[in-house]
Order: C-alpha cells, then sequence, then structure tokens
C-alpha cells in the first residue's frame, strides 16, 4: 500500500464531503450552514490543492485544476460571508446565506469531478 496515495486520496475525499455538509440544508436558513464547516472545507481543499501540485501527468493536471476552481469557489464563499458578518449593515441574511451556499456547491461539482477522476485513476491502474 502507498501511503502518498493514501494521503492523497483521504484529502480529496475529506475535501469533498466537508463541502457537502456544508451545502447541505435549505439554501436559505443561516442555522443548516456552519460557518466553521466552510472554514474547514476551504482549508482542507487547500491542502488537496497542495498534494496535487506533485503530479505531473494529463491526469494531475485535472486533478489540479478542479482543486483550484474548487479553492476559488471556497474562497469567494468565504468572502460573502465575511461580507455578509463584517461589513453590511444587514448581517447574514437568507439572500447572503443562499450566495454563499450556492458558490459552495460550485466547489462541490468540482470536488465530485475530482473523486471520479480518483476513482477512474484507480481502476485503470494496474498492478
Amino acid at each position: 500500500m502507498n501511503l502518498e496515495k493514501v494521503v492523497f486520496g483521504f484529502f480529496i475525499v475529506l475535501a469533498a464531503t466537508l463541502n457537502f455538509g456544508f451545502f447541505v440544508g435549505e439554501i436559505d436558513n443561516p442555522s443548516h450552514h456552519d460557518v466553521y464547516e466552510l472554514f474547514a472545507a476551504l482549508v482542507v481543499s487547500l491542502v488537496a490543492t497542495v498534494l496535487k501540485f506533485g503530479d505531473r501527468t494529463q491526469i494531475g493536471a485535472v486533478h489540479l485544476s478542479t482543486s483550484l476552481v474548487a479553492d476559488l469557489q471556497l474562497f469567494a464563499a468565504a468572502m460573502v460571508w465575511g461580507y455578509a458578518a463584517h461589513v453590511s449593515p444587514d448581517g447574514v441574511t437568507a439572500e447572503m446565506v443562499s450566495r454563499v451556499v450556492s458558490l459552495s456547491g460550485g466547489a462541490l461539482f468540482a470536488n465530485v469531478v475530482s473523486v471520479i477522476i480518483l476513482i477512474a485513476e484507480t481502476i485503470m491502474q494496474r498492478r
């Protein structure tokens, strides 16, 4: 068993599951979407991105691009949440939460694509 592959797969799947956990719930209900889970999803996604930098294959390039998309979406979601919580006079409204969850949904899609690529790559490997 290759420990490097285990760690790589672990962070890819963890990024997807944390993002999914944040995404699930009523889209406009702030109590269904925890800001700390969004933060955790962003941090784990960034770690997964760093792990993808070493792969020089075509599949590695696609892995990296999906991870960069997820990072960008989650960073934008965190910025919107931060604006709503600390700058906006209205605070964290249902409209702002809907924007954050929508951005998180884009990141979730990128993470799902990354997991599918990981599964396909694993199936294609020969012993």
